[in-house]
């Protein structure tokens, strides 16, 4: 037995089977009703891709593409709001950069001025009181030089009366001699 089962698997496997007969697909007598099969099972398969698979396929594609145009269509969107966005900011940061110098040049302009209005004022007090001061000390200087023709004649008269001893000059000679000495 077990050399009938040795002949068996041979057998088997070349394709041959005991009776005699070999493996349909290799035998040539069913040769056209397996490509009639092939023919039909092909056109099947060929129909039902290109009427139901294919379309699908092609729908889902479609919708995929049209997606994707719709979220770059989107996201160009957003973007271009996104940098009008920036412009906008910088131009108001612009502005209120521009805004701020103009603020702080005014500013300082206006204590510039304060400042300029405020030593005017003060030079001009103190001018006055120098003013002032100059013609106090004139006044006082014209008033002493007044007294020393007086006073150097008193004390040279005092002087002369000592020295001589006794009478004292005549005070119009004493003025006169001073007077000449003074000039």
């Amino acid at each position: 037995m077990s050399n009938t089962q040795g002949n068996l698997n041979t057998t088997a496997e070349v394709g041959i089977v005991e009776d005699g007969g070999s493996f349909p697909p290799f035998d040539s007598t069913t040769y056209p009703s397996q490509l009639l099969w092939l023919v039909l099972s092909f056109g099947v398969f060929y129909w039902v891709m290109s009427k139901v698979v294919l379309p699908r396929i092609g729908g889902i594609l479609e919708d995929r593409r049209d997606r994707i145009a719709g979220d770059m269509a989107e996201a160009s969107r957003l973007k271009q709001e996104t940098d009008e966005a920036i412009a906008s900011y910088e131009s108001a940061l612009a502005e209120a950069r521009k805004k701020a110098t103009t603020m702080a040049h005014d500013a300082r302009s206006k204590v510039k001025a304060e400042t300029e209005s405020a030593r005017a004022a003060a030079e001009e007090q103190l001018a006055a009181k120098l003013s002032e001061s100059e013609q106090s000390i004139s006044k006082i200087t014209a008033e002493s030089l007044s007294h020393v023709g007086e006073i150097a004649a008193e004390t040279t008269g005092e002087l002369v009366k000592a020295l001589i001893g006794g009478r004292a000059p005549a005070k119009a000679e004493v003025a006169k001699a001073v007077d000449a000495a003074l000039k």
